[in-house]
């Protein structure tokens, strides 16, 4: 068929040109000439792809024996390094293979775009067994005859959120223990390709890749395949997929465990399933799967927490028409007849309270007695979260043989660029081995550099909060006067005010740039931690996290501290105002008070947040992978090998489970930190984890490579963050509650201040307002023109102008004040009492799992010590038996001895 085809190109070709004319005919045969290469190109490759249809998405060697564990790229580099980066990969492969390693290299011209290089790497039996005592690998030695734990009531409810027990299971549960080479015999071992999971075994590649020797530049030993990806020797190192996400393998590759982790998690429509956890773990690995455990306890937790809220919300939008307070303000003959005083300078002009009549029924919707009760609760939430995730910890760890792993494993093995970059050695107290050092003062410079670097840049986010804050007071005359000065706003002054306007400009404003100091810093705090060279991966991690955490902590809470503790604090008085730098006054919060201006600054920043790292999360992989496959002239997954449609997949990188918990902790923070000013905070949180969940799933499944697998027992440093985070949450909404809501002054006003004992709140209003004289005003702060009154109103508690100590605190300010520090050490010494009790009572490891891991290390003592025995009677045996056998030996020449003489 193929030769057809060309002869009929030739033909054509011949048949055009008698009949084209003789001066174009060079241009012509070029043009010819060229399609006809084309042509070609694509039918040998067409022909490839027909020869090794079956193999195209085989995880395997050539031979169809040999699985590949892990894949290496590289491109022709035509620059200077060429030679020198052929030599390392050279050097690199050859000592590859003389661990043990077997190697297979698809040449240039069998991949698609035709310039990349493939290193396929499949580590034998005798290499997997040898590195899987040294990285102590738990394998299994009987299946366990522990049964499992019994079903909580009611259970049979829970039937549809619940994965099939295939899929929720895949392999029974086993007594493990560590693998040893010399005791092979005691291991399940059915079948040696299948022994290893996939995830154990590209750990095991990526451990030898990471420490194999590449040759000795500048006098100086260099080694790991980090390096040789920051040296652009190779373009990437991953291991593989085991098949597609869209349809299921076909033999001889093995089960997709990834077709099953699409089908059954990354589907938006199982968004109410259970995860699969075990099948997360397998082929993932521990570190990733305990991410989405937490993930997965975190949001079941947020959806009591989502309860409640939303019943205060609801108790506030049912009690919002009885609402004394607002029903005073919104009265014509109350509200409307009470004059406030100008909330700036000059520009802005008098104005009659019942203008903030909408603002004041939105208020009570968050500032009303349920807030109160929801501070509460959810100071005891937090602490009951951190407790059962603790216990759901602990039992992860048994269930996933992590119970005596230890960090030095892997978290405390010496960096490889740490290694590379050290010129000294010492003696280690423990192992008594020299080991690579660096001494103090080389790395000094960088620590002082860092510190400085994050000092420069939280600053830098307190000036941005300065300016937008000023933004605000410069902004707010000139919205007030140009909406006094229009006759087509008149219609929308009831709900749109200055401060509203003022308010959600300014939160918008604040959140775009929050996004943009915090792309900057990411990559800076990167680059910095590199110049520190840490020493392990748990100190890169360690550091990388404090200033990570420092800063975004700053960066996207110091607003809302701000509207919570500062604004409307120190505002002074009419006639005696505090400016800021001398020229702008200092903001006022809304009659009603400052809970509702927290309230929108919040809702912007944290649904702004969430709403943007779910559009960037699953939108940038995408795209980023559909301009690789466009590059590489093809749009189809079906037309090319395994390795090439993983190598054109974007990279999880190691910080990418970083930043998931950076934002998981973050997003924590708004829920627990303001929570008493939005009891919807856990409503919109719960809302994105159940999308977050499965983003995450979806773009690891078809979006990303395949990471290299990795133990943890636990969520590491964050989990004191946590803590750290939900301690300081207590005292946030004791102030909040205290200082920015308006829930103790009523309360001092109905127990102390109220003269009608039918409608208690009556006559709140007007007592929570100073009156201040107009004529008190200095000159260049008065409004022009003259009115015909001569006072106004302003939200403090001070004594009026025809008092002997006029504009002083009067006596009902310092009661409400001691109410405001009583409420708080009341609120604290409770929730931390509340708080020690439940930390006290809930046991950090369950009892059960206590006594599944007894009965699992008694079982696995028993097992060691029954083959054991069983292996020194056999050599007993074996010697009884040969000790015999020489007897007999020596008996027989002397009787042949005897019978001789």
């Amino acid at each position: 068929m193929t030769s057809i085809r060309l002869v009929s190109v030739v033909f054509l070709s011949n048949s055009s040109i008698n009949s084209a004319n003789m001066a174009g005919f060079p241009n012509f045969l070029l043009i010819v000439s060229q399609s006809a290469k084309r042509f070609n190109l694509f039918l040998r490759r067409r022909l490839m792809f027909k020869k090794d249809e079956q193999s195209k998405d085989s995880i395997f060697f050539r031979d169809g024996v040999r699985q590949i564990d892990f894949v290496l790229s590289y491109v022709d580099d035509v620059k200077k390094e060429a030679e020198l980066k052929a030599e390392r990969r050279k050097e690199f492969e050859q000592n590859l293979r003389k661990t043990g390693l077997e190697l297979e290299v698809e040449d240039k011209r069998n991949s698609e775009d035709g310039r990349t290089y493939f290193v396929k790497i499949h580590a034998p039996w005798e290499v997997l067994v040898t590195y899987a005592e040294v990285l102590g690998i738990k394998m299994p030695i009987k299946e366990s005859d522990i049964p499992p734990a019994e079903n909580i009531p009611f259970s049979y409810m829970l039937g549809p959120l619940k994965l099939p027990k295939n899929v929720r299971h895949p392999r029974p549960e086993y007594f493990t223990a560590q693998f040893t080479r010399h005791r092979q015999e005691l291991f399940l071992i059915e079948d040696e390709s299948s022994f290893f999971p996939s995830s154990s075994r590209n750990r095991i590649v990526y451990y030898i890749l990471s420490r194999c020797p590449f040759g000795i530049e500048d006098g100086k030993k260099k080694f790991g395949i980090e390096r040789l990806l920051t040296s652009n020797t190779y373009s990437s190192a991953y291991p593989l997929h085991d098949g597609q996400y869209w349809k299921p393998s076909e033999p001889p590759n093995p089960v997709n465990e990834r077709y099953i982790l699409c089908q059954n998690w990354a589907r938006f429509s199982y968004f109410y399933k259970e995860q699969p956890l075990d099948l997360i773990r397998n082929y993932f690995g521990e570190k990733i799967a305990m991410y989405f455990v937490f993930l997965g306890f975190y949001t079941e937790m947020l959806s009591f927490a989502a309860i409640v809220g939303l019943a205060c919300f609801i108790y506030g939008l049912l009690s919002m028409d009885g609402n004394s307070n607002s029903t005073e303000i919104c009265d014509p003959t109350i509200g409307g007849q009470i004059i406030m005083c100008p909330l700036c300078d000059q520009v802005c002009d008098y104005w009659r309270l019942n203008t903030t009549c909408l603002a004041s029924k939105i208020s009570h919707l968050f500032d009303n007695e349920s807030t109160v009760f929801f501070a509460i609760f959810m100071g005891i939430w937090v602490t009951l979260f951190l407790e059962f995730w603790k216990q759901r910890q602990a039992r992860m760890e048994y269930e996933w043989d992590l119970v005596d792993f230890e960090e030095e494993q892997q978290q405390l093995q010496l960096r490889p660029e740490f290694e590379a970059m050290c010129k000294h050695r010492k003696m280690n107290a423990v192992t008594k081995e020299m080991e690579p050092y660096m001494p103090l003062w080389s790395r000094l410079p960088w620590y002082f550099l860092s510190g400085a670097t994050v000092t420069l840049w939280m600053a830098l986010v307190i000036a941005c909060m300065v300016a937008v804050i000023v933004y605000r007071l410069s902004v707010f005359a000139t919205f007030a006067s140009f909406m006094e000065s229009e006759a087509s706003f008149k219609h929308v002054k009831s709900f749109l005010t200055p401060q509203i306007t003022t308010s959600l400009t300014g939160s918008c404003l604040n959140f775009i740039v929050i996004l943009i100091l915090n792309f900057f810093y990411e990559k800076i705090s990167a680059w910095i931690t590199k110049m520190e060279i840490p020493r392990t991966y748990q100190e890169y991690e360690s550091s990388l996290t404090l200033k990570m955490f420092l800063f975004q902590f700053v960066n996207f809470y110091s607003s809302c501290f701000y509207v919570a503790f500062f604004k409307g604090k120190f505002v002074g008085y009419p006639g005696k105002y505090t400016y800021l730098f001398n020229v702008w006054r200092s903001e006022e919060c809304d009659p009603g008070g400052c809970l509702i201006e927290l309230t929108t600054q919040l809702t912007i920043i944290m649904t702004g947040k969430q709403i943007f790292g779910n559009v960037k999360e699953a939108i940038y992989p995408m795209v980023l992978n559909w301009w690789r496959r466009r590059k590489a002239r093809t749009n189809s997954e079906k037309l090319y090998s395994r390795w090439e449609q993983d190598h054109d997949l974007e990279t999880f990188g190691s910080l990418g489970l970083f930043y998931e918990y950076l934002e998981t902790v973050i997003q924590f923070g708004f829920v627990t930190l303001f929570v008493a000013s939005f009891p919807l905070a856990p409503l919109l949180a719960l809302l994105n984890n159940i999308i977050e969940i499965r983003v995450d799933a979806w773009k690891l499944t078809t979006q990303y490579r395949r990471p290299v697998a990795a133990k943890a027992h636990s969520i590491g440093v964050w989990q004191d963050i946590l803590y750290g985070m939900a301690v300081l949450s207590v005292a946030t909404n004791a102030f909040i509650v205290a200082f920015t809501s308006d829930i103790i002054p009523r309360l001092v006003y109905y127990y102390a201040y109220s003269t009608d004992a039918t409608e208690p709140m009556k006559g709140y209003v007007n007592d929570s307002l100073s009156t201040f004289l107009i004529a008190d005003f200095p000159n260049h702060t008065a409004p022009s023109g003259k009115r015909d009154f001569v006072t106004c109103r302003y939200r403090d508690y001070r004594y009026p102008p025809d008092h002997d100590q006029k504009y002083f605190h009067n006596m009902q300010y310092w009661h409400v004040l001691a109410a405001k520090m009583t409420f708080i050490i009341v609120m604290e010494h409770v929730a931390f009492l509340v708080k020690f009790l439940l930390a006290w009572m809930i046991p950090d490891v369950p009892k059960d799992v206590l006594d599944r891991i007894k009965r699992e290390k008694l079982m696995t003592i028993k097992i060691l010590h029954d083959f054991e025995l069983n292996k020194l009677k056999e050599n007993l045996r074996i010697n009884s038996s040969e000790l015999a056998k020489q007897v007999l030996i020596q008996e027989n020449k002397a009787q042949l001895a005897k019978s001789t003489v």
